[in-house]
């Protein structure tokens, strides 16, 4: 069920979950995969915009609207008691009046956050650090302006995940980013790409900013990355990859042989259905 807290309240908590050991936030895209994520006990939700777009027939990467991705805000929101942050990708426009009208949109959408990339496009270029920041200030005053001041802003920076500059200088690059964006407002520093579990402890140390790693599989578990200083540990595009692969597998098998194996272990009808009908996202 939706939840009963003003959203200013529900922003304050998604802050508090930054303040002491490491919040996981296994991704969701729409409403059923975010009402099973809270049910196991996910503290928060947040959204990925590659499962997103997948749902919407879109490739990742920018390809959304400002409008889609709000939609998809609301139907989560409505059925989870838990914040909600949002990942409004680069913010669905260059200009710092682009991102403003996006945080007005996810906040009237129940958003407690969001996560901003400062990337232009897929693999670069990247907008300046100070360009950068002006989109940072004007998200942190439109959620103000929409009252939710205590929305949670994680900056993310495609420094790493993107290649940008000499390898020897990308850390460097992060670093500067993170104390830019902290003055501009920004609350967490998400650095999709790096999983160097050394690099990621430095760095914990050296910001101004709770460190967001994006787990993938094979890469450090979370206790390895609880124990290098980061505090928030996104799952990006993987659950969506995992259910899709699921379809993949069941339905080759079902063609192929005329069989179902694949099947075996699904979520009951009942049970998933009973969480919409009943009402209940616990």
């Amino acid at each position: 069920m939706a939840s009963v807290l003003p959203l200013n309240d529900r922003c304050r908590a998604l802050r508090a979950l930054h303040e002491d050991g490491v919040l996981v936030l296994p991704n969701a895209w729409d409403a059923a995969s975010a009402v099973l994520v809270a049910a196991l006990g996910a503290r928060a939700v947040a959204t990925t915009s590659g499962g997103l777009a997948w749902s919407l027939g879109r490739a990742d990467g920018q390809a959304l609207t400002r409008e889609e991705t709000a939609a998809a805000v609301a139907r989560i929101a409505a059925v989870v008691d838990v914040p909600v942050t949002a990942d409004i990708e680069g913010g669905y426009g260059p200009a710092p009046e682009d991102v403003a009208a996006t945080v007005a949109a996810v906040a009237a959408a129940g958003a407690a956050g969001i996560n901003l990339e400062d990337s232009r496009a897929p693999g670069g270029p990247l907008f300046t650090p100070a360009e950068q920041a002006e989109r940072l200030r004007a998200a942190r005053t439109a959620a103000v302006e929409a009252g939710v001041p205590d929305l949670v802003v994680n900056a993310r920076t495609d420094v790493v995940l993107f290649g940008i500059g000499e390898p020897e200088t990308r850390l460097d690059a992060v670093r500067e980013r993170a104390s830019v964006y902290a003055e501009a407002g920004a609350d967490c520093l998400f650095v999709p790409g790096l999983l160097d579990l050394e690099a990621l402890s430095a760095l914990a140390a050296e910001v101004p900013l709770p460190v967001n790693a994006m787990a993938v599989p094979g890469g450090p578990d979370v206790a390895a990355l609880r124990a290098a200083g980061v505090r928030r540990v996104s799952t990006g595009t993987a659950l969506a990859q995992a259910a899709y692969g699921t379809v993949r597998r069941a339905t080759a098998e079902i063609l192929a042989k005329g069989t179902y194996t694949e099947c075996e272990g699904a979520l009951d009808f009942g049970e998933l259905n009973a969480r919409f009908t009943l009402g209940s996202g616990d």
